[in-house]
């Protein structure tokens, strides 16, 4: 046998040997046989997804079963009427006992974290720091659940006998109930074949799937790229205000040396453009420049030899 064979038909024997037990036990958990059955199948498709993982646990049926319960309670589930936990047992079995379906109507009524340390510890059979590491709370809050579980179903069946007996003894009479209970349903669990094939082809899409998101995060990527320019393109009819350039002579001042028409550097500086002027600056200056002339002509006029 080859290494998958092998692997194959250990998943085989273990889906064999623990399904049907765990459709009741999941059966019990939700009160609905089409759930219940949902669960299991899920979990074991989880386990053959992750063989090599579950095949070196040392419960492989506990490992299944937990992941079981997690589908069956998952909080999603309350938005949806038909995956909801029943509150009544759908298709109960006719030839069980009239007070067992009333026993499962008090389980159904309890918590979810109630019902499902109450059901594994009184009816699988596991310790209490089992139950506690399955559904991952302290020893102590274990304990709580399920004294508080076994109080709400002592104080609705006072039949069951539960009050005046110390925890030990009210588990075990519990534990009587509930393998009469899950004995009575009669359940039929999907082919292991079948199974692993559902686990193969989920693995299937899941992973295409990624591939898809992962190539069409690509696609938008590159579009992106190439519709969006790298550079910016000037505007015709809105040209781009610069400031004025003014050169800086190397003494500091800005122009051309006083009395002379070219910068330091030899070179004719470039005359600024004169702004207009107001009417009113017009004629000060024009005042201003002829008072000039009159005082430069005064002046000449004492400093000529005609004069003297």
């Amino acid at each position: 046998m080859t290494q998958r064979e092998q692997a194959a038909a250990a998943f085989d024997d273990l889906h064999t040997r623990h399904a049907a037990a765990l459709m009741r036990q999941t059966y019990l958990l939700t009160g609905r046989p089409w759930l219940a059955r949902r669960a299991v199948e899920q979990g074991f498709r989880l386990a053959w997804q992750r063989w090599p993982q579950v095949a070196v646990d040392p419960d492989p049926a506990g490992w299944v079963r937990a992941a079981a319960y997690e589908y069956a309670l998952k909080p999603c589930h309350g938005l949806c009427p038909g995956l909801r936990t029943a509150r009544r047992p759908r298709r109960f079995a006719a030839t069980g006992d009239p007070a067992d379906r009333a026993l499962l109507r008090a389980l159904l009524a309890l918590p979810a974290p109630y019902r499902r340390a109450l059901l594994l510890h009184d009816g699988v059979g596991l310790g209490l720091y089992e139950t506690a590491a399955e559904i991952e709370a302290s020893t102590p809050a274990a304990a709580g659940r399920l004294t508080h579980a076994r109080e709400r179903i002592a104080a609705r069946l006072p039949e069951l006998g539960l009050d005046g007996h110390p925890p030990v003894r009210q588990g075990e009479l519990l534990r009587t109930r509930f393998t009469a209970l899950t004995a009575a349903q009669q359940v039929t669990p999907t082919a292991a074949e079948r199974v692993r094939g559902d686990a193969e082809r989920s693995a299937l899409r899941t992973t295409r799937a990624g591939f898809g998101l992962a190539g069409a995060f690509v696609l938008v990527l590159l579009v992106m790229m190439i519709a969006t320019p790298d550079h910016y393109t000037r505007s015709p009819h809105k040209p781009l205000a610069t400031a004025p350039q003014i050169r800086v002579s190397p003494s500091g001042h800005h122009g051309a040396h006083a009395g002379s028409g070219k910068t330091d550097t030899g070179k004719t500086s470039h005359k600024k453009k004169s702004r207009k002027k107001p009417p009113h600056k017009k004629h000060r200056d024009a005042a201003v420049r002829k008072r000039l002339r009159e005082l430069r002509q005064l002046r000449e006029a004492r400093l000529s030899p005609d004069v003297r």
